[in-house]
């Protein structure tokens, strides 16, 4: 099998799958379309002689894995480096907000880049800390720091929208 039959198959039957994960990473439908593309003109530029769908979804998910944390840090890079023209915008106003439910994604946006991908790749992707640790290039104990602070953060964004929640169903 060649490669374009196998980055077709690949989108045929995991490009959903993909499109998730890349979602789940992110939080935007059309980034993650471009995350999924992306990581496929990557994978596929340079092709093996031996490709299968099987070896080629997880080098794809960590290409877009990559990909994502190479964006946020430029993104921070170049906001770091932009004129500070506007001036600062006032206090959020937390009770107008209270009626507003968050949903997992809202709430996976609240996490640094780090935790972000952490918890995406330990629980969305169920794979143990010390793959966690292979795949973003840290050790095992920067893993489970930042699954625990992300885990700590989801948390308190979670129980804050479930009170909230419930104090609109009454």
């Amino acid at each position: 099998m060649n490669w374009h039959d196998v980055a077709g198959e690949l989108l045929q039957i995991r490009g959903s799958a993909l499109k998730r994960y890349g979602y789940l990473l992110c939080g935007d439908p059309a980034e993650a379309d471009d995350l999924v593309q992306d990581a496929l003109v990557r994978v596929f530029t340079q092709p093996r002689r031996s490709w299968d769908v099987e070896s080629a979804e997880p080098y794809v998910r960590r290409v877009m894995l990559n990909r994502y944390l190479d964006q946020h840090r430029r993104r921070v890079r170049w906001t770091s480096l932009l004129p500070r023209l506007a001036t600062p915008t006032s206090a959020v106003d937390f009770a107008a907000a209270s009626g507003t439910r968050m949903d997992i994604v809202s709430a996976l946006a609240a996490l640094s880049p780090r935790q972000r991908a952490c918890v995406v790749l330990r629980f969305y992707e169920d794979l143990p800390v010390a793959e966690v640790a292979d795949r973003l290039g840290c050790s095992a104990g920067t893993v489970k720091r930042h699954l625990s602070e992300g885990v700590a953060r989801l948390g308190k964004v979670l129980v804050l929208t479930n009170h909230e929640g419930n104090a609109d169903d009454k």
